[in-house]
């Protein structure tokens, strides 16, 4: 099948279009590059450098591609600015969607997959939340992930096509780009790798549910390729384990440090700080995969001890750090 992957060039993007690829089908990239890199995709990808706000440049690019199936993983992924600049966030978020679904619908698209946000949308839960778990997203991110899942449906009963939005939870792993507001692994490693100290903030007892890379870019794929009975469905991509901050960054400072030990550089990781707490941030958040195995025969595969070790391998070559 042919797809377009918009963000495909970045960290997400660019796993779907490898395991793309590894089933046979064959993917374009539609990707800005602001965040997303060329190095991050095979040569023989085509790349489409397209903001997905430029109504003119999308539509030429459906027109030329006529896909089958759609990955919209491109997006405003900063909450922080979200909640600085709502207006910005519903551009990208919003209107950038809406200009790739209404294109996937006019030239005739069979699928829809759009990375939506398990951690968003159901705020603060102490057990791993299920699709039905009441919506509580607290930021313009959040409002506009939610919004994103309202419009895919619309599309999908109203335009004939059919939609699955995968609600992430934490996502981290290599490509991560760990500049402006990423996730806490990536910040961590590039910091530790250059022998600097890390913050965390307030007392790092901030329980997450961490899901490798990789894994969600086979969900992305079985939900592409699925038999799926809905027009529209909504489907957690995680682990359902919750990990806190400070557990992430004791493990972080064990394989940065095992690989520092091994170059001339004499750095060492220091301790960890501990700074201010950030205004907002949930104590808990887990989601349940239950639904992804039932639907999806998908389960997570990476354990993170695995994933946190292959990560820092990954950031260590990206900075020469020889291993």
């Amino acid at each position: 099948m042919k797809v377009i992957v918009t963000g495909g060039a970045g960290f997400i993007g660019s796993h779907i279009v490898d395991a793309l690829l590894a089933k046979g089908h064959t993917p374009f990239v539609i990707d800005n590059l602001v965040s997303g890199s060329r190095e991050n995709i095979p040569s023989r990808v085509p790349l489409f450098e397209v903001d997905i706000c430029d109504v003119k440049k999308v539509a030429a690019v459906f027109d030329e591609v006529r896909p089958d199936w759609v990955c919209h993983q491109a997006a405003q992924m900063s909450v922080s600015r979200s909640m600085r600049e709502p207006i910005f966030d519903a551009d990208n978020n919003i209107m950038g969607l809406l200009n790739i679904f209404d294109n996937a619908a006019r030239v005739g698209v069979q699928r829809i997959v759009f990375a939506s946000s398990g951690g968003v949308l159901y705020g603060e839960v102490s057990t791993p939340a299920i699709e039905d778990y009441p919506k509580r997203p607290s930021s313009a991110y959040g409002i506009s992930k939610w919004v994103g899942e309202q419009y895919l449906e619309f599309y999908a009963r109203e335009r004939g096509l059919q939609g699955v939005a995968l609600r992430y939870s934490n996502v981290y792993g290599p490509r991560q780009n760990p500049h402006g507001e990423a996730g806490v692994v990536a910040i961590f490693c590039k910091l530790m790798l250059a022998g600097k100290v890390a913050t965390i903030n307030g007392d790092g007892c901030y329980i997450r549910d961490y899901v490798y890379g990789t894994d969600v870019a086979r969900a992305n794929v079985a939900a592409l390729e699925t038999t799926m009975q809905s027009r529209f469905t909504a489907v957690n991509i995680g682990t359902g384990i919750g990990v806190d901050v400070n557990e992430i960054a004791a493990q972080l400072t064990r394989f940065t440090q095992d690989y520092l030990l091994r170059t001339e550089t004499g750095l060492r990781v220091p301790p960890c700080h501990h700074g201010e707490a950030r205004a907002g941030d949930l104590r808990s958040n887990l989601i349940s995969p239950g639904l992804a195995g039932q639907l999806l025969d998908w389960k997570p595969s990476v354990h993170l001890t695995d994933g946190i070790r292959q990560t820092v391998k990954w950031f260590a070559e990206q900075i020469r750090v020889p291993t």
